[in-house]
């Protein structure tokens, strides 16, 4: 029921007393446990990571998985707004987040970087990709009322394309570490 919320666009209006309302219980049941509405949102952003980061790895490049597992977070955050509010609220550290880190740090141990280089990769891509996802999210669906050509310039610099050319920048840098 959370999650229908939350993909409806009730994130904002959901609370506790208001999803044990339509789940027809009293909301102390819903206290017994969940302590509160950002914990509720950790578990619907938990369910939506576990089905959305891990991409195959048959056959490809380190640099191909990590490309595939970031974009895939960016377009978790952009697409589903309770996701990008809980990374941007603290450190995500549930079972699936802890899991997607271990992974990517482990192709990037793989590739041949050292266990402390791996760790900075990972941070640099983890960041890289949450802080533009958020600004992708927050540019969707702007559009200019004028002729203002370089705020629409800077608009573009916000899209899919352009996160994959960053992400380019930033592995080149990874690599050139090995």
């Amino acid at each position: 029921m959370a999650l229908e919320n939350v993909r409806g666009g009730r994130l904002e209006t959901m609370t506790i007393r208001s999803l044990a309302a339509d789940l027809g219980v009293a909301p102390m049941s819903l206290y017994r446990h969940i302590r509160s509405k950002d914990d509720l949102l950790d578990e619907v952003a938990e369910v939506l990571l576990k089905h959305a980061w891990r991409p195959p790895s048959r056959g490809k490049t380190w640099r191909n998985w990590i490309v595939e597992a970031a974009n895939d977070l960016r377009q978790l955050l952009v697409d589903e707004s309770c996701v990008l509010y809980v990374y941007l609220r603290h450190p995500v550290v549930t079972s699936t987040a802890i899991e997607r880190m271990e992974a990517m740090i482990e192709v990037l141990r793989s590739a041949g970087l050292t266990p402390a280089k791996s760790r900075d990769a990972y941070a640099a891509i983890h960041t890289y990709t949450v802080g533009f996802a958020a600004l992708e999210a927050s540019r969707a669906g702007w559009h200019s009322d004028s002729n203002d050509e370089l705020a629409s310039q800077l608009a573009g610099f916000a899209t899919a394309k352009q996160f994959d050319r960053g992400l380019v920048y930033l592995l080149d840098g990874i690599a050139a570490g090995l």
